[in-house]
C-alpha cells in the first residue's frame, strides 16, 4: 500500500463520501512565492502550475481521479449534482487548500473556479512517490486533513440546526477567521453560490444580507467586499442553534 493510499484509507469520509480539502501549514502551503525552496515546499517541485479563468472546470464529478490540486491564488467552489438537478455547494476553497487527496478511482463532485485562480496540479503518482520517499511530509498531511474533516462535520451538524440567519452569519464569521479576523471580507462568490452552500435560496440569502444590514451588523463595501460591523454580535447570532 502506497503512503498516499495509507492517508486516504485513515479519513473518516462520512460527510461527503470521496471529498477532502485542507490547508497546508505554512511549510508545505500558502507561503509568499519568494519564500518557497524546494526543501520548505517539497510539493512545489512536482506541481504543474496552471491559470484558470473565472467559471472554469477544474474537474467534473466521476472524471478520473489522477491528480490533485493546490489553490496558489483564488477561490474554488467544490459540490455536487442531486439526482433532481439541483447543486449543493460543498465547499468554498482559498489559496493553501488543496483538494483531491481522498483516494478514489473518480472524484465523487465537481470543482470550479470562481475567481480568475492560480492552481498546482500534482498527479497522484509523482504524489505518491514523494510521500513514500518523505513519510514525514505523509504524517502532516494525514494530521491537518483528519483536522479539517472533524471540523467539517462539526460546521455540518450547526449549520442543519441553524435559522437562515444564523446560517449566514456562521458563515461571515468563517470567512473572517481565513482572513485572520479581518472585519472587511472578499465575498467573491455569488448570492446563488452562497445560498447552494448553505441549503437556502438566492431569495432568502438576499434578505439575510438586508437585515443583517439594518440592523447594523455589516456593512456591504464596493467590490464585493462585506464589512463586519459588530463581530461580538454575528457571533451570539450563529451560537443561537
Amino acid at each position: 500500500m502506497s503512503a498516499h493510499t495509507a492517508i486516504a484509507a485513515a479519513q473518516p469520509n462520512r460527510f461527503v463520501p470521496g471529498y477532502l480539502a485542507a490547508t497546508m501549514p505554512q511549510s508545505v502551503g500558502g507561503m509568499p512565492k519568494a519564500q518557497r525552496s524546494p526543501a520548505a515546499d517539497p510539493l512545489a517541485t512536482i506541481a504543474q502550475v496552471k491559470v484558470i479563468d473565472r467559471e472554469q472546470s477544474i474537474f467534473a464529478e466521476g472524471d478520473a481521479a489522477d491528480a490533485i490540486f493546490r489553490i496558489v491564488d483564488g477561490v474554488i467552489r467544490l459540490y455536487k449534482l442531486l439526482p433532481d438537478g439541483r447543486r449543493q455547494i460543498i465547499g468554498f476553497l482559498q489559496a493553501g487548500d488543496m483538494v483531491g487527496l481522498a483516494f478514489a478511482e473518480r472524484y465523487l463532485y465537481s470543482a470550479e473556479t470562481v475567481t480568475a485562480c492560480t492552481v498546482q496540479r500534482i498527479s497522484r503518482s509523482q504524489l505518491d512517490a514523494l510521500l513514500d520517499a518523505q513519510p514525514s511530509l505523509a504524517r502532516k498531511l494525514l494530521s491537518v486533513t483528519t483536522s479539517e474533516l472533524v471540523a467539517a462535520q462539526d460546521q455540518m451538524l450547526l449549520l442543519g440546526r441553524k435559522t437562515a440567519l444564523e446560517k449566514l452569519a456562521s458563515f461571515l464569521l468563517a470567512l473572517s477567521r481565513r482572513t485572520d479576523g479581518n472585519r472587511a471580507i472578499a465575498l467573491p462568490m455569488s448570492r446563488s453560490d452562497i445560498a447552494d452552500y448553505l441549503g437556502l435560496t438566492t431569495e432568502t440569502v438576499s434578505r439575510g444580507f438586508t437585515k443583517l444590514k439594518t440592523s447594523r451588523l455589516i456593512r456591504i463595501l464596493d467590490g464585493g467586499k462585506v464589512e463586519l460591523l459588530d463581530h461580538d454580535a454575528l457571533a451570539d447570532l450563529a451560537d443561537c442553534a
